[in-house]
């Protein structure tokens, strides 16, 4: 225990020395002045007293929490017109779809059998997948192209099952 505190304490210097040293390379730049809400000013708070390495990890966890992983601003991207939204829809075809089980209908077994197979995954897996999808739709397979969806939607079908494309 003692030497995972000094291990994880040596990991914590070498990135702070790291940080320092970058930013000590870099010109100063005045700090902005924000004014925070007073709803947020403990977090902002308990935020600028911690570790860069804490920081880190709490933005790593915040992201997959909320799944907001690579998301932009709404405010930062550009917004197309309409027009161009529609031409753009009208001549792009969608290279990754998504192949959801909406009904397993009256063959059950024969469903649960085709979406192992497509699939790959465990028998328990898949029954519980086309339980579901009688009281909701199931995404079987997820940004497949069009030909393994084609094929994909093709077996479940084949098998009793009502399936579509996204």
């Amino acid at each position: 225990m003692a030497e995972e505190n000094k291990t994880e304490e040596k990991v914590e210097e070498k990135v702070e020395n790291k940080v320092e040293e970058k930013v000590e390379e870099k010109p100063k730049k005045e700090k902005k002045e924000v004014k925070v809400p007073e709803k947020f000013l403990k977090i902002v708070k308990e935020i600028e007293e911690m570790k860069l390495v804490d920081l880190a990890e709490l933005v790593q966890i915040l992201e997959e929490k909320f799944d907001v992983k690579g998301m932009a601003m709404p405010s930062m991207m550009p917004m197309p017109s309409a027009a161009t939204a529609q031409n753009a829809g009208a001549n792009e075809e969608k290279s990754a779809y998504d192949v959801i089980l909406s009904k397993t209908g009256d063959k059950k077994i024969a469903v649960i059998k085709a979406i192992k197979e497509v699939t790959q995954k465990g028998l328990k897996e898949c029954k519980d997948m086309a339980d579901a999808a009688d009281s909701e739709p199931q995404t079987v397979k997820q940004g497949v192209d069009k030909k393994e969806a084609e094929e994909c939607k093709k077996k479940l079908e084949a098998s009793g099952a009502t399936v579509e494309l996204r």
